[in-house]
């Protein structure tokens, strides 16, 4: 199976910059396409960003223009770079796969909190 480990979290001003990186290791071949949720504090999961086997990508509207998916060596690390962040950017941020055969994400990595400050 495919193990997720996310990285680059942190506390960063409104206006700023992060770079969140996640991991894949194992059976990455498998993979056919990864995303980024996020889950505010007291909010439901939102799926944030998606990259295709193909390097097609999408966005929510709520990033849109500000984030970017990417991913580098095949399925090895997909990041999101986070750029103009607001104080209602801040939530725990998962990377997910999806997985070749299956019709719903998962695995699912540990989170990465990213809070941002005005």
């Amino acid at each position: 199976q495919v193990h997720l480990v996310e990285s680059g979290g942190g506390l960063v001003q409104t206006g700023g910059s992060l770079r969140l990186s996640c991991a894949a290791s194992g059976n990455i071949f498998d993979i056919n396409a990864m995303g980024w949720y996020r889950q505010p504090p007291g909010k439901q999961r939102e799926l944030v960003a998606t990259i295709t086997s193909g390097g097609a990508t999408d966005y929510a509207d709520s990033v849109k223009g500000r984030f970017a998916i990417s991913r580098d060596n095949g399925w090895n690390t997909v990041y999101l770079q986070m750029n103009s962040l607001k104080p209602e950017d801040t939530a725990i941020y998962t990377c997910v796969a999806d997985m070749k055969g299956s019709d719903r994400w998962g695995p699912w990595g540990q989170g990465t909190q990213v809070t941002v400050s005005s």
